[in-house]
């Protein structure tokens, strides 16, 4: 005999039973704690970014990251058997957006790694982990590099000529490495040389440019990552 569905019934679901059970006061806690370290993060990130060009939405995403995955991580600590599901969910789920710099990747592990501790419950190892890896971060990304390589092209004419351009390299510099060596029609050569300044002078591509054949020198700055 079938039965009417009552309010009564309604209010005995399973599901209001754990809207009802869930604590309010302890997903504000978490929720607002995620968005101090996101914070934190963000502005670590925005201090010590030293790409070419810097993005405010990712920098936006690293505190939403925080939240969400201390949302997520909430959702799974609350049930078992939710969390069996939030799992099967969430592995469909692909991200194809490239990470141009290889420390981006380092602040999104943090930021979800903080949204997973935060979640659940360890809230002084959210804190303090965060403040040492912050610390830390700042420290060796402002640490200045009196080493730094440079890219050095040479653009000559005839052997004598980059004979006399490699022996004022050799001279002048602390460390060489012949990158490439294009010869075109008419003997035209140009050097690609990695270097290593002695001083922090620059003051030898002067000398290198008045060099009889040599038609124009330039020096860039080259952090190893890049090269054409």
């Amino acid at each position: 005999m079938d039965k009417a569905l009552s309010f009564n019934d309604i209010l005995k679901s399973s599901f209001l039973e754990k809207a009802s059970s869930f604590s309010i006061v302890d997903v504000a806690i978490a929720l607002g704690l995620a968005l101090a370290i996101g914070l934190f993060i963000f502005l670590v990130y925005k201090k010590t970014f030293k790409g070419v060009m810097y993005s405010e939405s990712f920098g936006i995403s690293l505190i939403a990251m925080s939240l969400v995955t201390t949302l997520i991580i909430l959702a799974i600590t609350s049930n078992v058997v939710l969390s069996l599901g939030m799992v099967g969910a969430l592995s469909i789920v692909r991200f194809r957006t490239a990470v141009k710099e290889p420390m981006d990747i380092a602040f999104l592990f943090w930021s979800i790694s903080v949204g997973i501790v935060v979640g659940a419950g360890l809230i002084p190892l959210a804190v303090f982990g965060s403040a040492f890896i912050g610390i830390m971060i700042m420290v060796f990304a402002n640490k200045k590099s009196i080493d730094n390589p440079y890219i050095l092209v040479v653009s000559c004419k005839g052997d004598s000529s980059e004979n006399n351009a490699m022996e004022y390299i050799n001279k002048y510099v602390k460390k060489y490495v012949v990158k490439s060596k294009t010869v075109s029609a008419g003997s035209n050569i140009e050097l690609t040389v990695e270097i290593r300044l002695k001083e922090m002078s620059t003051q030898f591509v002067n000398e290198i440019s008045s060099i009889s054949g040599v038609n124009n020198a330039v020096l860039v700055s080259y952090n190893g990552e890049y090269m054409s």
